[in-house]
């Protein structure tokens, strides 16, 4: 007794019972995959991240960094991405068994493979970045992180606008410090910040600082001139990851893809030297006949 195969859907036949199914993924090839993609791409983000090419720092030192170094860093993130992706896709292609029949879609069919792998690695890296993202942000027994109302990115800012000589033992200034930092985060803004509330800053200052009226109009200016500045850098920072982030997953989606028909290549036997010369007779044909293809 034979099954028809359904309509439209192609078919791959089982050696046991000669039976037709649809042809579906193979997980096992696609998780090896996935988990070759994730754990070079940890590997080449700890390595550039110890050679200074880490997208984004939390450190002050980082807005002072130059827009070379950021777009040095986004670059060196779409290379291991490339590299990372595409050794991933090639283990999904190679370790997936060969095909029961030959068909002229075996090529798709490893390339699917590899972009399967390539989406499971994304999802494994974004559960991994958020664990990782929780526990910085988990506070220590050495350290104090930031009010949740503070941002961050204006620390220092409220470090030097608050810093004082001699100050009362348990002064808590963590009310004045947001109060303070929503403040200084308008200093972006088109109008900037507003005359009266650089004057109740300039007071803020004068009574937790002990600072005479002149030096706290100093402080705040100086300031805020610094906070505009930071926040500024901060999102040309942002802009920067986001792009970088995106180029980085498509082309890595198209190096798993081209790295699985590889991987399928050679586990059915052929030599790289035949992969290189059918590429050459591809490349010679379109030089030969530059019309455009069907």
């Amino acid at each position: 007794m034979t099954i028809e195969p359904l309509s439209g859907i192609e078919t791959e036949t089982l050696p046991a019972t000669g039976l037709t199914r649809p042809w579906g993924l193979q997980w096992t090839s696609v998780i090896v995959g996935a988990f070759v993609a994730t754990a070079l791409s940890l590997i080449l983000i700890s390595f550039g991240t110890a050679l200074g090419l880490g997208i984004a720092s939390a450190a002050p030192t980082w807005r002072d960094a130059s827009v070379a170094l950021w777009l040095l860093s986004g670059v060196y993130l779409i290379f291991q991405s490339l590299i990372s992706f595409g050794c991933g896709g090639y283990f999904a292609g190679r370790v997936r068994p060969p095909y029961t029949s030959a068909t002229d879609d075996i090529e798709t069919r490893d390339g699917l493979h590899g972009v399967a792998a390539w989406a499971l690695a994304v999802l494994i890296g974004a559960v991994l970045a958020a664990l990782i993202a929780g526990a910085a942000n988990r506070p220590s027994a050495t350290s104090q992180p930031p009010s949740a109302t503070e941002p961050s990115v204006l620390s220092y800012e409220l470090d030097h606008l608050f810093r004082a000589p001699r100050r009362p033992p348990n002064v808590d200034l963590t009310g004045e410090r947001a109060e303070a930092a929503r403040i200084l985060a308008t200093a972006s803004s088109h109008s900037g910040v507003l005359p009266e509330d650089r004057a109740y800053l300039v007071q803020q200052v004068t009574v937790l600082t002990g600072l005479a009226a002149p030096d706290a109009e100093r402080r705040v200016d100086t300031t805020l001139a610094n906070a505009k500045s930071a926040i500024s850098r901060a999102r040309a920072a942002s802009i920067i990851i986001a792009f970088s982030t995106a180029a980085a997953l498509m082309f890595g989606a198209v190096a798993a893809w081209a790295g699985a028909e590889a991987g399928g290549r050679h586990r059915d036997g052929e030599p790289i030297a035949e992969w290189m010369a059918h590429s050459n007779r591809w490349h010679k044909s379109r030089v030969a006949d530059p019309r455009p293809l069907p």
